[in-house]
């Protein structure tokens, strides 16, 4: 009975998320008050489970960086960005579009996806409001390329993280074995953006002729604060990229640099919050206890099973079966609780496959179908609800269907580049 109850009352949240009849925050608060009211779940699972409960980690995460952010926009770099960014695609929506969109790949890939949408979204939206463009096909398009990007690295997507702590994987193992993929995702995504973001894209000549004309340099306003921003982000993506090393959590390191960073800076209280997304937030904690509620009883569990028993002990089977449910399920659900639930699936298959070059294929299978089906929903990764919620303050709100329309496109054609790149690289020229 209770896990008739999860189901429901997880599609019934999907279907209002889905048709923006009521918010999505409020529809995920409801449905996780709905799980623990009835006896689904308990407080113990919701709050204190790494399993079933909140991901702490991805909400430490989330805030810290929020603060760090908050911080940041006081020293006008995002100014200073955006002015540079138009004055080098000459002030043509285009070429501004296309240069923030491969901005946002780089940097998903050697920070993480979430970092750069919370500091490429200022940017994008002071540079369409210089144009006085739409800025929604330029946040959707860099949500895209974020979750392409962040696919690169073992931090550049939460569920890399995940996936490695699980299969062993090293930092070096993804670029090694993602990269090369992802150049070429990006390299296909970017030829489509014309196919996918029609327009039209005009903007008014006396505008672009006054954008190219001003002095990037004079956008920075407080440079001594902007050093001791660079100094602490510098620290902070260290701590990242040598999170092997250190064995320091994403988390952790997000809240010791916004510490650090409120405390050096000064900030008050209404400066360092001032970025903060809390309906994000808030929604990130009630989805996570709704889809934790199908995996404490058991839902999510049997679907994973049954898909990976279909494979017959094929290494190839099962690689195409990883990639194409986990494209579909991690769009649906969101790719770190899928995740987290298919990866101890993945290591129980792996350790039946004799030959360690198909055994490995598994785990990138899932990489892929993971962090590329992150773009199927609006609610599919991480970075996509952040934007979000950042383009909602703004006054540009993005709806669930004008998010997901582009998003099965752009999936389904990483996927199908993805396919035969597993095929060839494990099963044919190995």
């Amino acid at each position: 009975m209770s896990a008739w109850i999860a189901v429901a009352v997880f599609v019934a949240g999907y279907v209002f998320i889905a048709t923006d009849r009521v918010h999505k925050t409020v529809v995920a608060l409801v449905g996780a008050g709905l799980v623990l009211g009835l006896g689904v779940v308990d407080t113990e699972d919701a709050f204190y489970s790494r399993d079933t409960g909140v991901d702490w980690d991805v909400i430490l995460l989330l805030l810290g960086m929020m603060i760090i952010v908050s911080v940041l926009r006081r020293t006008g770099v995002f100014e200073f960005t955006a002015i540079w960014a138009a004055k080098r695609a000459k002030a043509s929506p285009r070429r501004v579009m296309v240069l923030l969109v491969l901005i946002t790949a780089v940097a998903s890939a050697f920070l993480d996806n979430v970092t750069t949408v919370l500091l490429i979204a200022p940017v994008t939206l002071l540079v369409c409001d210089r144009l006085r463009i739409d800025p929604v096909p330029f946040l959707i398009a860099e949500v895209f390329a974020s979750n392409i990007g962040g696919a690169a690295t073992l931090i550049g997507d939460p569920p890399n993280i995940i996936i490695a702590s699980r299969s062993g994987l090293t930092f070096n193992d993804f670029l090694v074995h993602m990269a090369p993929i992802v150049v070429v995702e990006m390299v296909v995504f970017v030829a489509i953006l014309p196919l996918l973001f029609r327009g039209p894209y005009t903007t008014d000549p006396d505008r672009a002729q006054a954008v190219m004309a001003l002095n990037e340099r004079e956008a920075i306003e407080n440079p001594a604060l902007l050093i001791k921003c660079g100094v602490v982000l510098v620290g902070v993506f260290t701590a990242f990229v040598g999170h092997p090393v250190f064995h320091i959590e994403p988390s952790v390191v997000a809240l010791l640099g916004a510490g650090v960073l409120v405390l050096i800076s000064r900030s008050t209280p209404q400066q360092y919050l001032a970025s903060v997304e809390w309906e994000t937030l808030l929604f990130f904690a009630g989805l996570f206890i709704m889809v934790g509620a199908m995996i404490h009883t058991g839902v999510i569990g049997k679907l994973a099973e049954q898909a990976t028993e279909a494979t017959g002990g094929d290494a190839l089977v099962a690689s195409m079966l990883i990639l194409g449910v986990s494209a579909v399920l991690s769009g649906i659900i969101d790719n770190i609780p899928y995740v987290a639930t298919m990866s101890p699936l993945v290591q129980d298959l792996v350790q039946g496959i004799a030959d360690p070059g198909q055994a490995q294929a598994l785990w990138w299978s899932l990489t892929m179908g993971a962090d590329f089906g992150g773009n199927l929903t609006a609610i599919g990764a991480s970075a996509n609800v952040v934007v979000l919620g950042i383009a909602a303050r703004n006054g540009t709100p993005i709806s669930f269907w004008e998010f997901t329309k582009k998003g099965i496109v752009v999936t389904a054609v990483t996927i199908a580049i993805a396919a035969p790149y597993v095929w060839l690289r494990y099963f044919v020229l190995a």
